[in-house]
């Protein structure tokens, strides 16, 4: 839990979680502009300042109130406004919703190619931005295949909505509405109701994990690491 970590791991947190953040929904905002929906781009959320994407609710209370109750961690950003109907094709929503993970993707790439560059790091400072890069391999990995499972409101449900069948697409776009409550009752409350049971599940998790693990090991093999 974030409750338990040192300052060291604190700090190291820091620059990959927002970079993942503000780069993930810049993405989503800056495809759709090339998609033809400028929207995201008037509300001036194509930028790299992270203040633009941070959610009141979502990036700041609701993980506080669950690092607080000790339950398992969860936030989001602000949503990136994009009007679908301005799109050129309907398998446009798929090209915008996968932006956001690829972005991640293409961060955890970079991260693990930092990491040849240690040996240049004044030793004093070796070992935070070790951590730094290790995290940003990690979370970047672990959010995009996260945000990549097709449960409303993630964006693996809107590339559904542009891939699949039109009616199979409507009826995955209708349960957006109770998306947050889902979401949260698979990540948040289901896995707290299981411990207090005395059982370990974490349908989430359970996914995420051999994902992550194939993912994390392809990313370090391109990058020279195995």
């Amino acid at each position: 839990m974030f409750s338990d970590l040192s300052l060291f791991e604190i700090s190291a947190y820091v620059i990959p979680v927002v970079l993942a953040i503000t780069l993930h929904e810049a993405a989503h905002g800056y495809v759709a502009w090339l998609c033809g929906d400028d929207t995201a781009k008037r509300a001036r959320r194509v930028t790299l300042n992270p203040f633009r994407h941070i959610d009141l609710f979502g990036t700041i209370v609701l993980p506080a109130i669950l690092i607080a109750v000790g339950a398992p961690f969860f936030g989001f950003a602000k949503p990136v406004p994009v009007d679908f109907s301005r799109l050129r094709r309907r398998s446009d929503i798929a090209l915008v919703a996968a932006a956001g993970p690829l972005a991640n993707i293409i961060i955890a790439l970079i991260a693990a190619g930092l990491l040849h560059g240690l040996p240049e790091v004044p030793p004093d400072a070796r070992a935070w931005v070790l951590r730094t890069l290790q995290l940003g391999v990690t979370l970047n990995l672990a959010l995009a295949v996260f945000n990549l499972i097709p449960v409303p409101p993630l964006d693996g449900a809107k590339v559904a909505i542009g891939l699949l069948p039109r009616p199979l697409a409507i009826a995955m776009a209708r349960l957006d509405r109770y998306g947050i409550l889902i979401l949260l009752a698979l990540v948040v409350f289901l896995p707290m109701a299981a411990s207090q049971a005395g059982v370990a599940f974490n349908p989430f998790w359970a996914v995420v994990q051999p994902i992550l693990g194939i993912l994390l090991d392809v990313v370090l093999l391109v990058t020279g690491h195995r």
